[in-house]
């Protein structure tokens, strides 16, 4: 099994030969966080650094969806891997994917969770995104968090004030990573039929706060705010292992997992990088960012937007 990355740096940390190499690591990776340039010699000794680890368990560690300490973990990742910061490198994901089973039986699930009648239900039928935000209300956690969120990210969302967007962004993960696929699965991909269960829908993460800016930021400038933050940068890592397009592909997926793919996207729901619905008439979804004046690098602005935008894996 893939080892704890804390629990790895510890164990570095008590030999001093591994110590000194992923102090040298640590430089490395703080130089790039803070853009400078490193000369030849210091590229080198970088790179020597990670070879030197070897077979080092740093080196093959991992961190874990709902782990403690996730983003000190994350930090350990990426400084062991400090040379595969761009997106063309598709690093490998330091996110193992443990996809839960959430075929829900609604009213079984809400009977188990409320103790009484599911009569209440029956309503919903027409509007199986009205209705898992009921299932959702009869789970005192999955209620509690998402009222959390949804608390945090109306607070001057809409009026003059701004509202507090990374504030925001931390609710939304919290309920991703801490309520059950079973529930969270159902309320963002919920099927629909009209523009009114759409709408819902699109509003589930409150995107006047979580995805819309009052002008849409340039895509390469949403992605290098994404590679600076360590839980955003391993999501899109993430993203792109289990979301890989492949035309020849009959599914158009190269791993062939579409709810490792369903998962990964939910991962970038609360980060730099949030997509969203972009209608309520349709299951498309987007960055909320632009290509235009991109210059020579409108290419690589085009395969960030055409991720979300054109992948037929997601």
């Amino acid at each position: 099994p893939s080892s704890d990355c804390v629990v790895a740096e510890q164990l570095c940390l008590s030999d001093s030969t591994c110590n000194a190499t992923y102090r040298t690591l640590e430089n490395c990776a703080l130089a790039k966080t803070h853009l400078l340039s490193l000369d030849h010699d210091s590229r080198v000794r970088c790179l020597n650094a990670e070879l030197d680890l070897g077979n080092s368990s740093l080196l093959h560690c991992k961190c874990h969806r709902r782990m403690k300490r996730q983003e000190h973990c994350l930090r350990i990742f990426w400084t062991v891997h400090s040379s595969m910061t761009d997106a063309e490198n598709n690093c490998e994901s330091p996110l193992p994917s443990t996809v839960e089973h959430w075929k829900t039986d609604y009213n079984k699930l809400a009977a188990l969770v409320s103790g009484r009648n599911c009569s209440q239900l029956a309503g919903d039928a027409t509007n199986p995104c009205l209705k898992a935000t009921h299932v959702c209300n009869l789970s005192k956690k999955c209620f509690r968090l998402r009222t959390d969120y949804a608390s945090i990210c109306t607070k001057g969302a809409g009026s003059e004030d701004v509202c507090d967007r990374r504030k925001c962004h931390r609710g939304l993960r919290n309920f991703f990573e801490k309520v059950p696929e079973a529930f969270t699965k159902r309320i963002l991909f919920c099927p629909c039929q009209d523009e009114f269960c759409g709408e819902r829908r699109r509003k589930t993460i409150v995107p006047d706060c979580s995805f819309q800016y009052n002008t849409k930021p340039n895509c390469l400038w949403l992605l290098d705010s994404c590679l600076e933050d360590h839980i955003c940068k391993s999501r899109l890592a993430d993203f792109q292992q289990n979301c890989q397009p492949v035309d020849m592909s009959p599914d158009g997926c190269s791993l062939h997992n579409h709810a490792a793919c369903l998962q990964a996207y939910m991962g970038m729901i609360g980060t730099p990088m949030t997509p969203n619905y972009v209608s309520n008439s349709s299951v498309e979804v987007s960055l909320w960012c632009t290509c235009e004046n991109s210059g020579n690098q409108k290419e690589k602005c085009d395969q960030i937007l055409g991720m979300f935008e054109s992948n037929k894996c997601l």
